[in-house]
């Protein structure tokens, strides 16, 4: 009996030891716990986009913490909420927030261009833009594989007809898909800015119609008739300055090939916590 029951002693008393250890190392090794840096973190919406200029939003809430001098208004997912929110727990006057959103500079939807060859490896953008910089006969355009849309926590962007379409209404302009983005056609903009050109192609005119029917030619329509000096055709493609843009829309009524796009005003969106979804 004894040769039993003398390996449980043996056992129970080691188990005994190790949970003291571990009791004493717990508390003299625990890390102290910033409550400030707890309350931030609970405003932001976790998104940890990296828009804010920090790593995520736990490193942005221990950096407010610590450093009275970082400004709290660097969350573009929270908008002018989140904001408020994290300026209450620091006793601060709270800032605002400009609000971006994303914008996907292609019109080369499937009727417009066509695919240059039968591409059949790895269904992503990244993957296919080392193929000989894509399978359509615009290198420039969307290559509508999602990557995108897989980046987006909010459900904010997608692919329709080849090419990928923001959601204004619930996009919270972290930047996650223009980050992933192999083209470098999705930019972040203000969203109170409704003119944009949906097109990044840089070639001359001919060859543009050649590969798509929907594609910036450069006639300068829209820049001889916009009175703020606003658009300008750089590089061979309309370019907008937001800083003297009016949201008139005439360069879009003006254009022949009908990629200047006037976006309805935007909507107040709702505070989205990635955390809760």
């Amino acid at each position: 009996m004894s040769a039993f029951v003398t390996p449980v002693l043996l056992t129970v008393v080691v188990g005994l030891i190790a949970a003291v250890l571990l009791a004493v190392a717990a508390k003299f090794m625990a890390v102290p716990v910033d409550e400030t840096a707890v309350k931030i973190r609970e405003c932001l919406p976790g998104a940890n986009c990296g828009a804010c200029g920090f790593a995520g939003c736990d490193d942005y809430a221990a950096a407010l913490a610590k450093d009275p001098t970082i400004k709290t208004n660097l969350c573009v997912p929270g908008a002018d909420g989140v904001a408020a929110m994290v300026a209450g727990v620091l006793g601060q006057e709270a800032l605002d927030v400009i609000e971006m959103i994303a914008n996907v500079q292609c019109s080369g939807v499937c009727d417009a261009t066509k695919p240059e060859m039968d591409y059949q490896g790895l269904k992503t953008c990244s993957a296919v833009k080392s193929f000989f910089g894509g399978p359509g006969t615009c290198k420039y355009g969307c290559i509508g594989f999602g990557d995108c849309t897989r980046a987006c926590l909010y459900d904010a962007i997608s692919v329709c007809n080849g090419v990928a379409k923001v959601d204004r209404s619930i996009c919270a302009g972290c930047g996650a898909c223009a980050k992933v983005c192999p083209q470098g056609i999705i930019n972040l903009v203000p969203d109170v800015m409704r003119v944009h050109v949906e097109c990044s192609s840089k070639d001359k005119g001919k060859k543009v119609m050649d590969a798509c029917k929907a594609g910036c030619i450069g006639c300068k329509k829209c820049e001889n008739t916009c009175k703020f000096d606003a658009i300008h055709v750089e590089n061979n493609i309309a370019v907008i300055d937001y800083a003297k843009c009016k949201n008139c829309g005439m360069c879009a009524k003006e254009c022949p090939r009908h990629i200047i796009t006037v976006f309805p005003k935007p909507n107040v969106k709702p505070i989205v916590h990635v955390d809760e979804k």
